[in-house]
């Protein structure tokens, strides 16, 4: 098994190099629940082609990306921050990391300018699994866990260079992967 770390709300799921799911290809998921009852999260780095003007037509500032959050749900929309200081309500997922919070508060922060893209993440849908499905998956080795991170660089860094820092950051045993081509036939 790749992952000695177990899945836990708060940990981040690193897709292993190769999957093939185009919805989580070179993921890397924030689980934000997990217990019997199943798990979710949210894909951090698949940008959507939408802002978040595009839907919530009543926020002024529109240039915040909305990311795809997972293949569940898709027309609601989900949050995360590092602002717990501007957004009252959220949840302590990480240390330094919230889930949730007020959104009639963070409507108005963002369409003042009060808050921005390296403070605030916004999701289209989420990720799911059922009772133990994750368990499996993370056994069969679909997914390496990751309980040390650094927040910021979960709002600072683009799509590709996030899986490879996590993964980087995973230490030498890991390390290697982060350059594997994503289809393994072009090696």
């Amino acid at each position: 098994m790749l992952s000695p770390i177990s899945a836990a709300a708060g940990h981040l799921l690193i897709s292993e190099p190769f999957m093939m799911d185009p919805n989580f290809k070179r993921s890397v998921i924030i689980l934000t629940e997990y217990s019997e009852d199943g798990a979710m999260g949210f894909i951090l780095n698949h940008q959507s082609e939408y802002l978040l003007g595009d839907v919530l037509p009543d926020v002024s500032y529109s240039e915040i990306a909305v990311y795809e959050g997972g293949p569940v749900a898709k027309n609601t929309l989900h949050f995360i921050h590092c602002a717990p200081d501007k957004i009252d309500d959220g949840i302590e997922i990480a240390d330094g990391l919230y889930w949730g919070g007020d959104f009639e508060q963070v409507k108005q922060l963002v369409s003042n300018y009060q808050l921005g893209p390296n403070e605030i993440k916004f999701f289209a849908g989420y990720s799911g699994w059922t009772p133990q499905q994750l368990d499996e998956e993370i056994k069969e080795d679909s997914w390496i866990v990751a309980n040390k991170f650094d927040v910021e660089s979960l709002f600072t860094l683009d799509e590709q260079e996030l899986w490879k820092h996590v993964v980087v950051n995973l230490g030498q045993r890991y390390a290697h992967i982060a350059n594997f081509p994503e289809n393994p036939a072009l090696n």
